[in-house]
């Protein structure tokens, strides 16, 4: 009996080996795929395309984004004298579906409206509200349209600097602050776009961490039709996503200088990934 007993605490043994064998392959080759798919691309500065792929990269990547499936966070647009929009922000990946409700209204956002103003874009149609009464004024719907889908494009701006209709140009290297940029200049084929006005800009790579630390880009539907507001922004790593939760941007004088001070601060806070949210609910 005593020699069975052996004999199958040996076989016992040896299968619980041959199991953690092979458990250890399935392991190894499982590090080695998520190593090889964890790979950065290869950078080359004179590669416009390889640049931006590398921006992408150091970002956390478009394909963890979307699996996040939506975001929600707190949202501060200000001015040095104090004036604001602030606002809680949803956005959902899947048709870039963005709602924004306010608490303060004082510069974009129907400014001196009083009440509670919902601002939502469906993928398709905006849409805005003030104490939940839907309006059919045309200039606040299309204050509303711009609001929402650049909002929603600044929280995604590394991955959208790729889409269709994007024109993109090496413009060698620039210094500032001490670190030696990668420069890229960024715009787009209207014939693609289906628009005459299309935003531009310079992106400022850093090439050791990937990311864009500052960029001057236009903005033809303010009357700035030139790469001239400058925006340097600062990161936070939430949930494998690098976010930029500070922004700071500086609008030129007359002149074309600019001062120490920021034109306008906007922060991110409470930033919140994997929310639930549907089309039926993301207002609610």
């Amino acid at each position: 009996m005593k020699n069975n007993t052996n004999i199958l605490l040996g076989l016992m043994i040896g299968l619980l080996a041959i199991s953690c064998g092979e458990t250890s392959k399935k392991a190894d080759a499982i590090n080695e795929i998520e190593t090889v798919v964890k790979k950065a691309p290869d950078y080359d500065a004179q590669n416009p395309e390889s640049i931006l792929a590398n921006v992408a990269f150091a970002q956390g990547g478009w394909d963890d984004l979307y699996s996040k499936k939506d975001v929600q966070y707190s949202y501060d647009y200000r001015y040095p004298d104090g004036k604001a929009d602030v606002s809680q922000e949803r956005y959902m990946f899947s048709n870039e579906a963005s709602y924004a409700v306010y608490s303060q209204n004082d510069i974009n956002a129907m400014p001196g409206m009083e009440g509670k103003i919902e601002q939502y874009f469906d993928g398709e149609k905006a849409h805005v509200m003030v104490d939940g009464k839907e309006l059919d004024d045309p200039a606040a719907i299309g204050g509303t349209d711009f609001l929402r889908r650049a909002n929603y494009f600044w929280f995604v701006m590394p991955y959208k600097l790729s889409d269709k209709g994007t024109v993109l140009k090496a413009m060698g290297q620039e210094e500032y602050n001490g670190i030696s940029y990668d420069k890229v200049a960024v715009s787009y084929d209207p014939a693609i776009t289906g628009k005459e006005q299309n935003d531009s800009y310079i992106l400022y790579v850093n090439p050791d961490t990937k990311m864009i630390d500052r960029f001057l880009f236009s903005l033809p539907a303010m009357g700035v039709s030139v790469p001239a507001i400058v925006g340097n922004y600062e990161y936070e790593d939430i949930e494998g996503q690098k976010i930029a939760t500070k922004r700071t941007y500086f609008m030129p004088n007359e002149k074309g200088e600019y001062g120490e001070t920021p034109s306008i601060v906007q922060t991110l806070t409470n930033v919140k990934f994997n929310n639930g949210f549907t089309k039926e609910t993301i207002m609610k």
